[in-house]
């Protein structure tokens, strides 16, 4: 967070969900209350999230406490759209984090569920691509309902929105699973072509910059805001493995033909719709000059530092 002292009026937030992007989000915002006389940060969990003995849930209900976050016991899937929304009803701001693991259909719940409550203030869970320039049709089907989502919220006007455009996570880039970054052979497999952007920010600078766009005067509203860490093509993500790692690293690529044959080998394998969603190269890049964090001028972890962090001596051998 900056060292901005915040003149807001008080209102409650609402954080939906504490995992990869949530907690970071959580962190930030409790630092940004402290500074915003009379807001309050709440956190919607599930029971078996609270209660659970996994030592990585432990440690993040432990944070949650220590933070003053206060935890809201409740099931984004199981609950329907009137019990969400009276739940909502309680708060000014709500912030989706519970990611695509709440299924396909739970963006457009949590979103009917905000306009029902008429709570001031949502942030809808859209922190990815651009879902306006990929447009209908692409391989991955939830990209269709993250834009019904977007044309739910334009539709009205009582409550306003604002929809974080982040890119891809830039963890899940070496994801082994993604297949995009081999580091065990020292290859990269390029989505589309070589030459093929994608734009990349880590969870805590979302979370960062996240607090600052809720907690910014004069309030921003009804937009789409963009941030970016960092935006390369595939071929300079095998050179900055090449000079951060210290070897060479193989080169291919994964043609959009190619990548949609294997999907219409298993359609429903969420891998191979994302891989072909992002080799088309439409809507996943965006120039970091123009990003909320590089007009406020606020540091970010570009592609070398997270390299360098993250990539162990081992791997450099």
């Amino acid at each position: 967070m900056s060292d901005t002292v915040y003149n807001t009026t008080p209102r409650s937030i609402l954080v939906l969900g504490a995992g990869e992007l949530g907690q970071p989000v959580l962190r930030n915002l409790a630092r940004g209350a402290g500074k915003a006389q009379g807001t309050t940060v709440s956190v919607l969990l599930r029971a078996g999230t609270v209660s659970s003995d996994d030592p990585d849930k432990q440690r993040a209900v432990a944070e949650i406490r220590e933070l003053g976050i206060e935890i809201v016991i409740g099931d984004l899937v199981k609950s329907s759209v009137d019990e969400l929304a009276s739940l909502f009803a309680r708060y000014h701001t709500v912030i989706g984090c519970a990611g695509y693991a709440a299924g396909i259909d739970t963006p457009m719940k949590l979103a009917k569920a905000a306009l029902q409550a008429r709570i001031p203030r949502y942030f809808p869970w859209q922190f990815g691509v651009d879902f306006d320039v990929i447009g209908r049709g692409s391989p991955q089907d939830i990209f269709d309902a993250q834009l019904d989502v977007r044309e739910l919220l334009r539709a009205q006007t009582q409550t306003e929105w604002v929809i974080i455009s982040t890119g891809m996570f830039m963890s899940y880039l070496f994801e082994p699973e993604f297949g995009v970054v081999d580091l065990k052979n020292s290859a990269v497999h390029a989505l589309g072509s070589l030459d093929t952007a994608v734009t990349l920010t880590t969870p805590e600078d979302i979370g960062k910059l996240t607090a600052e766009i809720v907690f910014a005067e004069p309030r921003i509203r009804n937009e789409i805001v963009f941030l970016a860490g960092d935006t390369v093509t595939y071929g300079e993500v095998a050179d900055k493995l090449e000079a951060g790692l210290g070897r060479p690293f193989r080169r291919s690529e994964w043609s959009v033909p190619f990548l949609m044959e294997e999907l219409a080998k298993d359609p429903q394998n969420m891998m191979r719709k994302y891989r072909a969603a992002f080799a088309m190269g439409r809507g996943v890049a965006w120039d970091k000059a123009g990003t909320f964090n590089e007009r406020h001028s606020i540091p970010v972890t570009d592609i070398d530092a997270w390299i360098h962090a993250n990539l162990d001596a081992s791997r450099r051998a």
